[in-house]
C-alpha cells in the first residue's frame, strides 16, 4: 500500500508539472510575432501591407490620373507663364481637402494637409515645359505654338516629363488624403514653376514658401529618366547634380567689307578664338578628378556673305560639382575673352553671368536617401531600385536642400524595357533624351510606379 500511494503521489506531481510546462509553452507561442505579420504592431502598415492598399487604391483612381496626364501633355505652358497648370493642380488638390495657397513666387502652388502631430513633409513638382516642337506623333500629342521672350514663334512640349511629375504628384496627394488613418503629421506640396530656367525655386523661397508655410523636415521629389525602364527607379546619395550657370558674351569688333579684312577687327575670328581657348579651362586649368564643363551652346553674328559685323553674340552654360571649381570657370571666361579682345585691339567684350539662372548643385541627404531606398527596394524589389552616379544636370530642387532642409530626389523609369533593352546593344536604336522632341514615356505603368513610390516614401516618414 506505501509503495503504491507513493507513485500515485509521483504521479500526480509529474502530471501537475507537464501542465504547468505545456502552459508556459502556449503562452511563449502566443508572444512570438506570427509569420504573417498577426500580434506584430505596424507590420500591416509598414512594408508589403501597406503597399498592397496603396496599389489598390491606385488600381481604382488610375484611369482619372491617366486623363490629366494627357490634359496636361497636350496643353503646355512656358517657364514663368504656368497659369493654367498651376489653376488645375490647385484645384485637384482643393477637391481632396488641402488647404491651397496659389501665385506663391509667380504661378507657384501651396498645398497644405494637417493630420495631428508630427513631421512636416515637402513633396514638390516642377510644372513648366520647354520651347520645343514636339514630334512623337502621340493622339495627346502637343500641337501648342506661342512667341517666347524673344518674340519668336516656338512649339511648347512637355519634354522633360514635368507632366508625368505633375500626374505623379497629384495621385500621392489624393493617395494620402485617403489614408489619413495611416499617417500623422503635416503635408506641404508645392506646385513649383520655372525650374527648366533655374528660377522657380528661389522665387517661391524668396516669396516666404518657409516663412508663410511649415518648415519641412523633408523633401522629396521625383523625376523622369530617359533610359531606364518603367517599373524601376534610380537614386544618387550625396552630390546628384551639377551647378549650372548661364554666360552671355557680347564679342565686339569693328565691322567693314569682306574683300577688305585689313580695316576691320574680326569678332568672328575673335569669337572663334575665344571658343577654342575656353576649352583649356577644363583641360588644362581643372583637377582632372572634378567635373567641369563649358560648352558655348550658341554663336550668332554677320548678317551677309560679304559683311564683317561690328559684334558677335555668344551664349554658354557652365556646369561644375564644387563652388571653387565653378568661381576659377567663371572668372577664366572673363579673363580669356577679355584677353583676346586685348590682343586684337578690340573693345572689350560684355560678359554677363545671369544670377537668376544659376542652379546650384544638389545633394540628397544619405540618411534620408537610404531611409527611401530601402522602402523601394523592399516594393519593387532590389534589381528594380539601381543606383545611378552623378550628373551634369541641374536641378533646382537644390535650393530647398540649401535652405536646411534634408532632400531626396529619386529617377523614375518611364521607358518600355524591351526598347531600353534593344538600346544597349552593340548597334541599337538610341533612345530620345530628355528634351528631345521626340522624348515619350509610357504613361502605364510609369505613373503608377511614380504615385506608389512616392506615397510610400511619405508614408515611410509619417506612418504611424
Amino acid at each position: 500500500m506505501r509503495h503504491m500511494q507513493k507513485n500515485e503521489r509521483t504521479n500526480s506531481l509529474w502530471q501537475i508539472g507537464t501542465r504547468i510546462a505545456l502552459t508556459m509553452l502556449a503562452l511563449s507561442l502566443a508572444a512570438i510575432p506570427s509569420s504573417h505579420g498577426e500580434g506584430r504592431p505596424g507590420q500591416d502598415q509598414g512594408g508589403k501591407g501597406r503597399a498592397a492598399e496603396v496599389k489598390q487604391r491606385l488600381a481604382a483612381d488610375y484611369d482619372r490620373l491617366a486623363t490629366l496626364y494627357k490634359h496636361l501633355h497636350a496643353n503646355p505652358e512656358l517657364s514663368l507663364r504656368e497659369a493654367r497648370t498651376a489653376a488645375r493642380l490647385a484645384r485637384e488638390l482643393k477637391e481632396v481637402g488641402f488647404e491651397v495657397t496659389e501665385n506663391v513666387g509667380g504661378h507657384g502652388v501651396v498645398a497644405v494637409l494637417k493630420n495631428g502631430d508630427g513631421p512636416t513633409v515637402l513633396v514638390r513638382t516642377d510644372m513648366d515645359a520647354l520651347p520645343v516642337i514636339e514630334q512623337t506623333g502621340l493622339p495627346y500629342a502637343s500641337k501648342v505654338r506661342t512667341r517666347d521672350k524673344n518674340e519668336n514663334e516656338v512649339g511648347v512640349m512637355h519634354a522633360c516629363g514635368h507632366d508625368v511629375h505633375m500626374t505623379c504628384w497629384v495621385g500621392t496627394a489624393r493617395m494620402l488624403a485617403g489614408l489619413k488613418n495611416r499617417w500623422k503629421g503635416t503635408l506641404v506640396f508645392i506646385g513649383q514653376p520655372a525650374e527648366e530656367i533655374g528660377a522657380g525655386a528661389r522665387m517661391m523661397l524668396g516669396a516666404g514658401l518657409f516663412k508663410k508655410f511649415p518648415q519641412p523636415d523633408y523633401g522629396l521629389a521625383l523625376h523622369c529618366a530617359a533610359n531606364l525602364p518603367y517599373g524601376s527607379v534610380a537614386y544618387t546619395e550625396g552630390l546628384a547634380m551639377a551647378n549650372v550657370d548661364s554666360v552671355d558674351i557680347i564679342v565686339h569688333g569693328k565691322g567693314g567689307h569682306g574683300a577688305a579684312p585689313h580695316t576691320t577687327i574680326d569678332p568672328v575670328v575673335l569669337a572663334a578664338r575665344i571658343v577654342l581657348d575656353l576649352q583649356t579651362l577644363v583641360s588644362r586649368e581643372t583637377n582632372p578628378i572634378d567635373p567641369a564643363v563649358v560648352t558655348v551652346g550658341s554663336i550668332h553674328g554677320g548678317s551677309k556673305h560679304n559683311i564683317i559685323p561690328n559684334e558677335v553674340h555668344m551664349q554658354l552654360t557652365v556646369r561644375s560639382t564644387k563652388d571653387t571649381v565653378r568661381k576659377h570657370l567663371l572668372d577664366g571666361i572673363r579673363r580669356i575673352a577679355e584677353a583676346a579682345a586685348k590682343g586684337a585691339g578690340a573693345p572689350a567684350p560684355e560678359i554677363k553671368v545671369n544670377p537668376e539662372e544659376f542652379t546650384p548643385a544638389l545633394l540628397n541627404d544619405s540618411a534620408l536617401t537610404q531611409k527611401t531606398v530601402a522602402v523601394f527596394k523592399e516594393v519593387l524589389g532590389a534589381d528594380k531600385v539601381v543606383a545611378r552616379p552623378p550628373m551634369m544636370g541641374g536641378e533646382d530642387f537644390s535650393r530647398y536642400g540649401r535652405a536646411k532642409v534634408p532632400i531626396c530626389l529619386y529617377w523614375l523609369g518611364t521607358i518600355d524595357p524591351k526598347r531600353v533593352a534593344d538600346s544597349q546593344r552593340e548597334g541599337g536604336k538610341p533612345l530620345p533624351s530628355l528634351h528631345s522632341d521626340h522624348f515619350a514615356p509610357v504613361p502605364e505603368p510609369s505613373i503608377k510606379t511614380g504615385v506608389l513610390t512616392m506615397s510610400l516614401a511619405v508614408l515611410n516618414l509619417l506612418g504611424k
